[in-house]
């Protein structure tokens, strides 16, 4: 059964637990506001290089969602007391010494006015980070929203039977081809509408590229699973799994920004590669970890539905950004004319 959540909850959501940074401890070391810690979008100025303090210490916040929709912190919280309002202020997008975007958002706690830095992704102290974009209008990224991994509309995912149905069309039950347990009926399909903007803006893997027979967009942390032996072997092992994010070479894979986009996860009883527009790709993986950094309506949706599943990562070496560099994409990609 496909749910599509509204962006309101109607009750209060389940707790969920992230980490933040003061802002004085996001500084620009070199440019335009050198000395100056991380500020409002019309203060930064693009090119700017930031860090993190050496000795920056990670703050936890506990989120939550009231009846209202507004966002607001829980018990755990190591921030503020439990029932303050938290409110998204601002988002900027930087650039890693590796060529990787991160995404910042501002936050503040309204009682106190005092302001928080969340990476999207983790940063690391001591290394340099250049502000490409800095944005007054957040969006409506929800805070506990930092990891999907799904699929789009119209991904068409392969049945038991080997035909195709576009993943919209799917149910629980509809029985499944995976890789390495044969045929395997649905438990969930469960649906988010998130803005295309920063780290989740969908990932689009041109057709042929990896040998898919369509375009396969999927969010950026979304894994693809890539079987190379011998000399097309990537890392020490034949079987790699790669985020899609770190595919994007601005040719044949790149990421694709605006509007709105309704990602799709599929769930089943173990963590499984399924086949979607004819390649192997992860379904969601299930745990206490992932559920932490899932949209928080689709993590209250698996746990309703499905209470206490969780699984074991699928086996697989996981190949990041640097990897890739050295393997070269162009190893990993199909020729056309293949």
């Amino acid at each position: 059964m496909s749910t599509e959540f509204a962006p309101t909850p109607i009750s209060p959501a389940p707790a969920q637990a992230t980490h933040v940074y003061d802002v004085e401890d996001i500084w620009v070391i070199s440019g335009a506001n050198q000395g100056d810690a991380l500020g409002d979008p019309f203060e930064c100025e693009p090119g700017d290089t930031y860090q993190l303090e050496r000795d920056a210490t990670p703050l936890r916040l506990m989120l939550s969602t009231n009846a209202d929709g507004q966002q607001i912190i829980a018990e755990g919280s190591e921030i503020g007391t439990q029932g303050d309002q938290i409110t998204l202020t601002a988002r900027y997008v930087m650039m890693a010494p590796d060529s990787d975007k991160v995404d910042l958002l501002l936050i503040r706690h309204e009682p106190s006015g005092h302001r928080f830095a969340l990476p999207l992704s983790p940063i690391a102290p001591r290394v340099d980070y250049m502000l490409i974009e800095a944005h007054e209008d957040p969006g409506t990224t929800q805070l506990a929203d930092l990891v999907c991994v799904a699929f789009t509309t119209g991904t068409m995912i392969t049945l038991a039977g080997g035909a195709q149905r576009p993943i919209e069309s799917l149910q629980a039950g509809d029985r499944i081809l995976t890789r390495d347990s044969g045929p395997q009926p649905l438990r969930l399909v469960a649906k988010a509408t998130l803005r295309a903007l920063g780290t989740f803006a969908p990932v689009v893997i041109s057709s042929g590229t990896l040998g898919n027979e369509g375009d396969l967009v999927v969010s950026p942390h979304h894994r693809i699973f890539l079987y190379r032996r011998g000399e097309r072997r990537i890392g020490t092992t034949s079987e790699t799994l790669v985020q899609a994010k770190h595919l994007v070479d601005g040719e044949n894979v790149w990421q694709r920004e605006g509007g709105y986009v309704d990602y799709y996860a599929l769930v089943f009883d173990r963590h499984e590669i399924i086949y979607a527009e004819g390649i192997p790709c992860e379904s969601l993986m299930v745990s206490e970890a992932t559920l932490g950094v899932l949209p928080q309506d689709l993590a209250a949706e698996v746990r309703d539905r499905l209470p206490g599943l969780t699984h074991r990562p699928h086996f697989g070496t996981e190949a990041g950004r640097d990897l890739l560099d050295s393997v070269g994409r162009d190893k990993i990609f199909r020729r056309r004319d293949e």
